[in-house]
């Protein structure tokens, strides 16, 4: 069981699984078990060439950000219980109880985070009540997103990036994943407002 299982392996999703990471050490969060499926075939980074990201050198290429965030989820959070090359399929049941079924194996998890990106391929099971038209994509681009509150779509399950809305930029991707993350320490918090920073001191 999953306390929390992300699915994508893309800007949002990295970023989520990275904050949550970082947050170990805090009491509420020691015995958590965090996964992350890193599916990134279809993510819009492949193509991409980053001259205006925040921290990023000009002329940094996607593909190379794809691999090398997998590479310091690896190895600065080892804790984080990486899922590569599944696509998930169908979502079922209800908080906190959720099975998570991919091409290749089932998960259970108690919340689910999902950016898998806008494209109106989407098609997992047991979400497709949830797809709407996105709202800040031109309409010829046909993009959809997940109704959704404040990232929340329903109790346990979260959409971030563009899935949740957003417009495709990566510091409003990496943003939407980091939000989500603080949410969910939160949540483990038992409501008491949260965040993970590092320091210096």
């Amino acid at each position: 069981m999953f306390d929390t299982l992300i699915i994508g392996g893309g800007v949002s999703g990295i970023s989520c699984a990275m904050v949550l990471a970082s947050a170990k050490n805090k009491n509420f969060v020691s015995n958590k078990k965090i996964g992350i499926l890193t599916h990134q075939k279809n993510s819009a980074l492949q193509e991409a060439v980053f001259n205006n990201a925040y921290g990023i050198a000009p002329g940094k290429l996607g593909s190379e950000l794809l691999i090398e965030s997998i590479e310091q989820l690896t190895h600065t959070y080892p804790h984080i219980i990486q899922i590569p090359e599944e696509k998930v399929l169908k979502i079922t049941g209800y908080y906190p109880e959720f099975t998570v079924t991919t091409n290749r194996n089932s998960y259970k998890a108690k919340t689910v985070v999902i950016g898998i990106g806008s494209a109106n391929t989407f098609a997992i099971e047991g979400l497709m009540q949830f797809v709407e038209a996105h709202k800040k994509a031109l309409p010829e681009k046909q993009r959809i997103q997940l109704k959704n509150i404040d990232h929340k779509v329903t109790e346990g399950i979260f959409a971030i990036g563009t899935l949740a809305g957003w417009r495709s930029q990566l510091a409003i991707a990496a943003g939407s994943g980091a939000a989500v993350a603080t949410d969910i320490l939160t949540l483990w918090n038992d409501g008491i407002q949260t965040h993970s920073h590092d320091s210096i001191r």
